[in-house]
Protein backbone atom coordinates (compact mmCIF):
# COMPACT_ATOMS: atom_id res chain seq x y z
CA UNK A 1 0.00 0.00 0.00
CA UNK A 2 3.01 2.32 0.67
CA UNK A 3 4.73 1.67 -2.31
CA UNK A 4 1.11 2.19 -4.44
CA UNK A 5 0.74 5.66 -2.65
CA UNK A 6 4.16 6.72 -4.04
CA UNK A 7 3.46 5.58 -7.08
CA UNK A 8 0.48 6.95 -7.11
CA UNK A 9 1.47 10.38 -5.96
CA UNK A 10 4.36 10.68 -8.15
CA UNK A 11 1.64 10.09 -11.56
CA UNK A 12 -1.05 11.94 -10.19
CA UNK A 13 -0.39 14.36 -7.64
CA UNK A 14 -1.08 14.64 -4.22
CA UNK A 15 -4.55 16.05 -4.87
CA UNK A 16 -5.53 13.98 -7.53
CA UNK A 17 -4.68 11.16 -5.44
CA UNK A 18 -7.62 9.23 -4.62
CA UNK A 19 -7.91 6.32 -2.41
CA UNK A 20 -9.33 4.33 -5.61
CA UNK A 21 -6.13 4.82 -7.41
CA UNK A 22 -4.22 3.88 -4.30
CA UNK A 23 -6.00 0.68 -4.25
CA UNK A 24 -5.42 -0.56 -7.93
CA UNK A 25 -2.17 -0.10 -7.48
CA UNK A 26 -1.99 -1.84 -4.71
CA UNK A 27 -4.14 -4.79 -6.35
CA UNK A 28 -6.49 -4.27 -3.86
CA UNK A 29 -10.02 -2.85 -2.94
CA UNK A 30 -10.74 0.54 -1.87
CA UNK A 31 -12.69 -0.88 0.74
CA UNK A 32 -10.05 -3.27 2.40
CA UNK A 33 -7.48 -0.06 2.48
CA UNK A 34 -10.07 2.53 3.88
CA UNK A 35 -10.62 -0.10 7.12
CA UNK A 36 -7.15 -0.15 7.66
CA UNK A 37 -6.85 4.10 6.52
CA UNK A 38 -9.71 6.38 7.41
CA UNK A 39 -8.19 8.61 5.25
CA UNK A 40 -5.74 9.64 2.31
CA UNK A 41 -4.23 11.78 5.04
CA UNK A 42 -3.63 8.61 7.32
CA UNK A 43 -1.82 6.92 4.23
CA UNK A 44 0.22 9.76 3.69
CA UNK A 45 1.12 9.63 7.46
CA UNK A 46 1.54 6.27 7.18
CA UNK A 47 4.24 6.31 4.12
CA UNK A 48 6.35 9.16 5.81
CA UNK A 49 6.48 6.87 8.81
CA UNK A 50 8.15 4.18 6.47
CA UNK A 51 10.43 7.03 4.35
CA UNK A 52 11.71 8.22 7.35
CA UNK A 53 12.20 4.93 9.41
CA UNK A 54 13.99 3.63 6.01
CA UNK A 55 16.18 7.17 6.26
CA UNK A 56 17.06 6.42 10.03
CA UNK A 57 18.61 3.14 9.26
CA UNK A 58 20.53 4.46 6.18
CA UNK A 59 21.89 6.91 8.59
CA UNK A 60 22.50 4.39 11.21
CA UNK A 61 24.54 2.12 8.82
CA UNK A 62 26.31 4.55 7.14
CA UNK A 63 27.22 5.62 10.46
CA UNK A 64 28.74 2.59 11.63
CA UNK A 65 30.62 2.37 8.43
CA UNK A 66 32.12 5.51 8.47
CA UNK A 67 33.84 4.75 11.71
CA UNK A 68 34.59 7.61 14.69
CA UNK A 69 36.19 10.67 12.16
CA UNK A 70 33.74 12.99 12.51
CA UNK A 71 34.50 14.26 9.51
CA UNK A 72 33.76 11.26 8.10
CA UNK A 73 30.59 10.85 9.84
CA UNK A 74 29.26 14.14 8.42
CA UNK A 75 29.55 12.86 4.97
CA UNK A 76 28.06 9.41 5.91
CA UNK A 77 25.36 11.66 7.37
CA UNK A 78 24.91 13.57 3.90
CA UNK A 79 25.22 10.20 1.86
CA UNK A 80 22.29 8.58 3.70
CA UNK A 81 19.82 11.72 2.71
CA UNK A 82 20.94 11.49 -0.94
CA UNK A 83 20.72 7.61 -1.23
CA UNK A 84 19.40 6.09 -4.06
CA UNK A 85 16.62 4.80 -2.33
CA UNK A 86 15.85 8.17 -1.07
CA UNK A 87 16.01 9.62 -4.12
CA UNK A 88 14.10 8.23 -6.67
CA UNK A 89 11.59 10.52 -8.45
CA UNK A 90 8.87 8.49 -6.95
CA UNK A 91 10.27 9.23 -3.67
CA UNK A 92 10.86 13.06 -3.99
CA UNK A 93 7.47 13.75 -5.09
CA UNK A 94 5.92 11.54 -1.74
CA UNK A 95 7.96 13.68 0.16
CA UNK A 96 7.24 17.31 -1.18
CA UNK A 97 3.68 16.33 -0.56
CA UNK A 98 4.24 15.27 2.81
CA UNK A 99 6.11 18.89 3.27
CA UNK A 100 3.08 20.61 1.32
CA UNK A 101 0.52 18.96 4.17
CA UNK A 102 2.93 19.54 7.00
CA UNK A 103 1.26 23.14 7.90
CA UNK A 104 -2.37 21.63 7.21
CA UNK A 105 -2.10 18.15 9.23
CA UNK A 106 -1.08 18.58 12.31
CA UNK A 107 0.27 14.80 12.59
CA UNK A 108 2.39 15.26 10.01
CA UNK A 109 3.70 18.94 11.36
CA UNK A 110 4.86 16.55 14.23
CA UNK A 111 6.73 13.88 11.60
CA UNK A 112 8.55 16.84 10.37
CA UNK A 113 9.59 17.66 13.34
CA UNK A 114 11.24 14.55 14.49
CA UNK A 115 12.40 15.07 11.31
CA UNK A 116 14.15 18.42 11.48
CA UNK A 117 15.57 17.68 15.16
CA UNK A 118 16.95 13.93 14.39
CA UNK A 119 18.66 15.55 11.16
CA UNK A 120 20.29 18.27 13.39
CA UNK A 121 20.87 16.61 16.13
CA UNK A 122 22.84 13.92 14.32
CA UNK A 123 25.07 16.83 12.37
CA UNK A 124 25.29 18.87 15.75
CA UNK A 125 27.29 15.70 17.51
CA UNK A 126 29.68 15.67 14.89
CA UNK A 127 30.54 19.46 14.35
CA UNK A 128 30.55 19.30 18.39
CA UNK A 129 33.38 16.40 17.81
CA UNK A 130 35.34 18.36 15.63
CA UNK A 131 36.61 20.94 18.28
CA UNK A 132 33.26 23.88 17.95
CA UNK A 133 31.52 25.48 20.46
CA UNK A 134 27.79 24.21 20.97
CA UNK A 135 26.76 27.58 19.70
CA UNK A 136 28.67 27.55 16.51
CA UNK A 137 28.09 23.56 15.88
CA UNK A 138 24.10 24.40 15.99
CA UNK A 139 24.82 26.77 13.75
CA UNK A 140 26.53 24.68 11.16
CA UNK A 141 23.96 22.11 11.63
CA UNK A 142 21.11 24.61 10.85
CA UNK A 143 23.47 25.29 7.61
CA UNK A 144 23.50 22.07 6.61
CA UNK A 145 20.73 20.84 7.07
CA UNK A 146 18.86 23.54 5.21
CA UNK A 147 21.09 23.22 2.34
CA UNK A 148 20.30 19.43 2.24
CA UNK A 149 16.42 20.18 2.16
CA UNK A 150 16.64 22.72 -0.21
CA UNK A 151 18.47 21.06 -2.74
CA UNK A 152 15.79 17.96 -2.10
CA UNK A 153 13.10 20.76 -2.96
CA UNK A 154 14.70 22.45 -6.17
CA UNK A 155 15.52 19.08 -7.65
CA UNK A 156 11.75 18.10 -7.23
CA UNK A 157 9.93 21.06 -8.30
CA UNK A 158 12.48 20.86 -11.50
CA UNK A 159 10.95 17.56 -12.20
CA UNK A 160 14.89 16.66 -13.68
CA UNK A 161 15.69 13.87 -11.31
CA UNK A 162 18.26 14.93 -8.46
CA UNK A 163 21.64 14.52 -9.19
CA UNK A 164 23.16 12.24 -6.35
CA UNK A 165 26.79 13.02 -6.45
CA UNK A 166 26.34 16.85 -7.14
CA UNK A 167 24.11 17.33 -4.39
CA UNK A 168 26.71 15.73 -2.25
CA UNK A 169 29.28 17.46 -3.59
CA UNK A 170 27.70 20.86 -2.92
CA UNK A 171 26.72 19.88 0.57
CA UNK A 172 30.38 18.75 1.31
CA UNK A 173 32.06 21.20 -0.20
CA UNK A 174 29.60 23.89 1.69
CA UNK A 175 30.57 22.13 5.16
CA UNK A 176 34.42 22.39 4.46
CA UNK A 177 34.26 26.14 3.74
CA UNK A 178 33.08 26.69 6.67
CA UNK A 179 34.86 24.58 8.96
CA UNK A 180 37.56 26.03 7.02
CA UNK A 181 36.62 29.27 7.64
CA UNK A 182 36.69 28.69 11.56
CA UNK A 183 40.34 27.42 10.98
CA UNK A 184 38.98 23.58 11.81
CA UNK A 185 40.25 21.06 9.40
CA UNK A 186 43.18 22.51 8.16
CA UNK A 187 46.37 20.14 8.15
CA UNK A 188 49.00 22.31 9.42
CA UNK A 189 52.37 23.96 7.27
CA UNK A 190 55.07 21.36 6.82
CA UNK A 191 57.61 24.50 6.23
CA UNK A 192 57.40 27.70 7.47
CA UNK A 193 60.01 28.92 4.47
CA UNK A 194 57.84 30.55 1.89
CA UNK A 195 57.17 28.85 -1.67
CA UNK A 196 59.54 30.15 -3.46
CA UNK A 197 62.56 29.63 -1.27
CA UNK A 198 61.61 25.92 -0.50
CA UNK A 199 61.62 25.04 -4.07
CA UNK A 200 65.38 26.53 -4.25
CA UNK A 201 66.74 24.91 -1.20
CA UNK A 202 65.17 21.71 -3.46
CA UNK A 203 66.57 22.90 -6.22
CA UNK A 204 69.79 23.39 -4.47
CA UNK A 205 70.03 19.81 -2.62
CA UNK A 206 69.08 17.62 -5.99
CA UNK A 207 71.85 19.59 -7.93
Amino acid sequence: MIDATIAAIHAHGYDATTMARIAKGAGMSAGLIAHYFGSKDELLEATMRSLLTDLQTLVARRLVEAGEAPRARLSAIVAANFDESQCARETVSAWLAFWGQVPHVPELGRLQRIYRRRLHSNLKREFCRLGLPAGEAAHLAEVAASLIDGVWVRAGLDGGGLDIIAARRLVGETIDLHLAARGVGREPARNSAPAHEAAREKKRKTA
